[in-house]
Order: C-alpha cells, then sequence, then structure tokens
C-alpha cells in the first residue's frame, strides 16, 4: 500500500512537516510495510517557504526587512533555480503577521502599521534574478492596503502621495517578473465582508469603519491610476485566478495582507488561492499518481475550509483520481455530505493535541485503511 501524508499546519507551533511525520510514524507502527511519503502542504501563509524547500529544494537566503511599525526583523527567501532565472518565494507574514504585535497593540498596528517590510523583500526577490516571484500572503497585523509597499517598491518616502508617477516606478521594478500573489484568504478588501469589516473583532465597530473607509479612498486611487500603467503579460501559468469584480478591492483574496494583495494586482500581479499555488509548486499531483490513499490535516474543518483550504485543494485533486482522501482535523463541524463533494472519503476529530496524540490517531487509523495490516 501507498500512502501519501499532506496536511496542513495544525493549530499552537505544529507546521506541517511535523503534522506529517508524526503520521508517518503512528502510521508505521501498525503497518510497517506501507510506503509512507510526507509532503508538506501551505495555504500560501505560513509554511509556504518550509513547504517547497522540502518537496522542490533550493537556496534559502536570510534578509533582514521592517516590521510592521519599521523595526528590523529576519527573514527569509526562497530562491528555486530553474528556466528564467527560477522562482522566488517570498513569505508576507514574516515582516506583516500578526505574531509581530505585542498584547495591546493591535490597533496601533492596523493604524500606524506599514506594508513597506514586504516591499523590502519583494526588491530583495527581484535582486536574486529570479523571473517569477510568488508572494504568499494571509492575515496581517497591518491595515494600509499595500501603501508601505507601493512607496517602498517606487523608493518614494513613507510619507510621499501615492501618485501616478510613484505607482508607475513600482509597477517598473516588477516589469518583466511574473508575480504572483498566493492568498490564504478568500476574504476581499472591502465590502461587509471585507477585510476591513472584519477588524471589528478585533478593534471595534468604530475603528474598523475608519480603517475601512481610509483603505477604499486609497483602493480607488490605485485602480484609477492603475489605469495608466502598461499592460504585462502573463508569463508562465499556474492555478484558479481569483475573479476580477468591476468595483476596487472586491475580489475574493484581495483583502490578504491587509490590502496588499489588491495593490499587488495593480501593479500587474496574478492574485490565484494559496493552496492550489502551493500543490503545483510542491508537485501535488503528481505525488498522487503514485499514491493508494492521501491523508490531509486541518485545524478546523468547516464550510469555508470545504470550499478553500488545504484540504480542499488536497481533496479535488485527489477526485480527479479516484483516490481516497482521509481528513484529521482538531474541530470537525461539517456533514459527511458536505465532505464527500470535497472529495473527501472520512474524517476524524482528534481535538487538541500535540505530536504524541498524533501518532496514536494514525496508528488507529492504519488499522483501517492499510491493506493487510
Amino acid at each position: 500500500m501507498r500512502l501519501l501524508v499532506s496536511p496542513g499546519a495544525l493549530s499552537g507551533a505544529l507546521s506541517a512537516a511535523q503534522v506529517a511525520a508524526a503520521v508517518r510514524r503512528g502510521w508505521l507502527r501498525t503497518a510497517p510495510d506501507t510506503e509512507v511519503r510526507a509532503l508538506p502542504m501551505s495555504d500560501g501563509a505560513a509554511g509556504l517557504l518550509d513547504a517547497v524547500h522540502t518537496a522542490r529544494g533550493g537556496q534559502l537566503v536570510s534578509v533582514t526587512a521592517r516590521g510592521p511599525l519599521g523595526e528590523p526583523v529576519p527573514a527569509t527567501l526562497l530562491h528555486v533555480p530553474g528556466t528564467g532565472g527560477g522562482t522566488a518565494y517570498v513569505e508576507a507574514g514574516q515582516v506583516l503577521g500578526r505574531q509581530l504585535v505585542p498584547a495591546g497593540q493591535e490597533l496601533r498596528h492596523a493604524e500606524e502599521g506599514s506594508s513597506a517590510g514586504l516591499g523590502e523583500l519583494l526588491l530583495a526577490a527581484r535582486d536574486l534574478g529570479a523571473g517569477r516571484v510568488v508572494v504568499g500572503l494571509g492575515e496581517s497585523a497591518t491595515h494600509d492596503g499595500g501603501a508601505g509597499l507601493v512607496r517602498t517598491l517606487a523608493g518614494a518616502s513613507p510619507e510621499a502621495d501615492i501618485d501616478g508617477d510613484v505607482l508607475a516606478s513600482a509597477h517598473r521594478v516588477l516589469a518583466g517578473a511574473d508575480v504572483v500573489v498566493a492568498a490564504a484568504t478568500q476574504v476581499p478588501l472591502l465590502g461587509l465582508h471585507g477585510a476591513g469589516a472584519l477588524l471589528a473583532d478585533r478593534l471595534g465597530s468604530a475603528e474598523a469603519q475608519r480603517l475601512d473607509t481610509r483603505t477604499g479612498e486609497l483602493a480607488a486611487r490605485l485602480e484609477r491610476l492603475g489605469r495608466g500603467l502598461p499592460a504585462r503579460p502573463t508569463l508562465l501559468p499556474g492555478g484558479h485566478e481569483h475573479g476580477g469584480p468591476s468595483r476596487p478591492g472586491r475580489a475574493d483574496g484581495a483583502g490578504a495582507g491587509g490590502g496588499a494583495a489588491y495593490a499587488l494586482t495593480v501593479l500587474g500581479g496574478r492574485l490565484l488561492h494559496g493552496p492550489d499555488v502551493v500543490a503545483t509548486a510542491v508537485g501535488l499531483a503528481e505525488e498522487m499518481a503514485r499514491t493508494d490513499v492521501v491523508l490531509t490535516a486541518t485545524a478546523v474543518l468547516d464550510a469555508p475550509a470545504v470550499d478553500a483550504s488545504v484540504v480542499a485543494t488536497v481533496g479535488r485533486a485527489a477526485m480527479e483520481l479516484g483516490l481516497p482522501v482521509v481528513v484529521l482535523a482538531e474541530e470537525v463541524h461539517t456533514s459527511r455530505r458536505e465532505v464527500a463533494r470535497a472529495g473527501i472519503s472520512a474524517t476524524y476529530e482528534t481535538g487538541p493535541g500535540g505530536v504524541d496524540a498524533l501518532e496514536e490517531w494514525a496508528r488507529r487509523l492504519a488499522r483501517t485503511w492499510a491493506l493487510g495490516a
């Protein structure tokens, strides 16, 4: 029997690689003759570099960039060699993530924080000579609509107005590269269910509305100025592209990175579903072609996760080959009918736990799913 273990990260500090390793150990305790292959996944945010580096190798490049309030933070890029200079992978959460926010400082970071550090990571990625740059974006401590990113790419001061010249300068820096925005979230930038509106849970309704209005004005300006930019052709294919509604900032995923995702699309980037981008990068479909059973994992399996997540991407890929998919989740809030349409054969609610608990679950699952065990 051939088992492919391709999970996402779980809650706490359990990375996808740690989850895969624990499942492999537990499974082999029951079914030692199973050929178990681990292929950690990511939704495009945390774990992007680890997943691609595990599957593809490449050079990890250490850099220093600005954090949300301008403080220097360490970061890493991944450069995978290939045609046209290869691909550089950028994990934006290293400089924009909420893990950088001290307790009680969320409003300050959302209001005053800047995406300038992401601009610095992109400049470093371009210096590597990569013809393709994949930017993984998820939740962010900042909510500047990508203003800091644009100014940094353009070489403008942090206080400079973003006019046509500034936007054109930023656009030129990325010209000649295929920029892929791997959005880990489906949330748009604006609207009733946009990233700005969702800030109310953290900051309160009044502050969220004020920040959303500010970002909406910036998005409208970027959209207007962006019409004057030269169109850049798509250089390489890669995944399912989010639809682009006529109103700025309303596309699924545009709210990733506090709106940095939207700003990058104005600059010519392609906004794609993060797990699908990662699946292509790590060769998920190719690995499944020599697999009998697929096991994946997630922290919470609910209706949104069935539609758009690591589990959803793994399930769709397996369904095309008629492979059974087993899901381990700390919490399960779905019915059998809901998961079946995503190609999922069985779900198991593990509850919270660490590596030892995962090993035990895998040991039990092998009794059911391992042929001849």
